[in-house]
């Protein structure tokens, strides 16, 4: 009998190109319910959120309370990070008009179900890619736990959009590719997460990750100059960029 071959140790010193179940955008169902209601749980529970809310308070200082404020969430998920803004808004009598785009109408239709108290808050199933969207003007673009998706070139040309539709800010939250994130979240899924999709991303999304290195060459690629880059608890890249 020949003995049984160990798996190869994980490389964390590239980023994997591993497709995520999510990435299908057929998925539909209560497979993508439980999952968006646990990816709102870790988020919260792990300050996620908080990158994307305290870069937003910083930004918008400077523009006059009396303004109306348009802002895109690219990958809205379930359009928790819109209704957050939505509270933050209106405890500050701010004005915003806030989309949430997602190229999965399932999860479009359930992000608009769960936002039904919110009349400025809409969503749209658009691939940000099309040229339907590169024609929308935004004064913020948010992209939370969104940008591991994609491959370098689509992010550069991302990028270079964005830049052409955006006035104040585009704020990018995403993962720092580290060993310690993936062990912690495949050992936190594994113990309570009751979605198997959840289970299978986590993990992965970590090895689509960044590290420093690699997303300040994509900025060079990109011409960007005007940004600053922070790490923020847990294992996450804050990005800003002032076009």
């Amino acid at each position: 009998m020949k003995a049984e071959q160990r798996a190869s140790p994980i490389d964390f010193s590239t980023r994997s190109l591993g497709v995520e179940i999510m990435d299908d955008l057929e998925c539909k169902g209560e497979v993508v319910d439980q999952t968006l209601r646990e990816l709102d749980f870790i988020n919260q529970w792990l300050g996620g959120n908080e990158v994307t809310i305290a870069a937003i308070k910083s930004c918008w200082k400077k523009i006059p309370v009396d303004q109306s404020i348009s802002i895109a969430d690219l990958g809205c998920g379930s359009g928790e990070m819109l209704r957050m803004i939505a509270r933050l808004a209106k405890k500050e009598n701010r004005q915003v008009v806030l989309t949430g785009f997602d190229a999965n109408p399932h999860i479009v239709a359930y992000a608009s179900n769960h936002s039904k108290g919110f009349k400025n808050i809409s969503f749209s199933a658009t691939n940000i890619f099309s040229q339907d969207f590169q024609q929308q003007r935004f004064d913020f673009v948010l992209a939370t736990l969104f940008t591991h998706h994609f491959t370098e070139e689509e992010l550069v040309l991302l990028l270079q959009n964005l830049k052409e539709q955006t006035t104040t800010a585009i704020i990018i939250n995403d993962i720092h590719r580290h060993s310690l994130a993936y062990y912690s979240i495949m050992f936190l899924t594994l113990l309570f997460s009751k979605s198997a999709m959840v289970r299978f991303d986590a993990p992965l999304s970590v090895l689509r990750a960044f590290k420093k290195s690699e997303l300040e060459i994509i900025l060079k690629r990109t011409g960007l100059t005007n940004y600053s880059l922070t790490w923020k608890w847990a294992f996450r890249w804050r990005l800003i960029i002032l076009p």
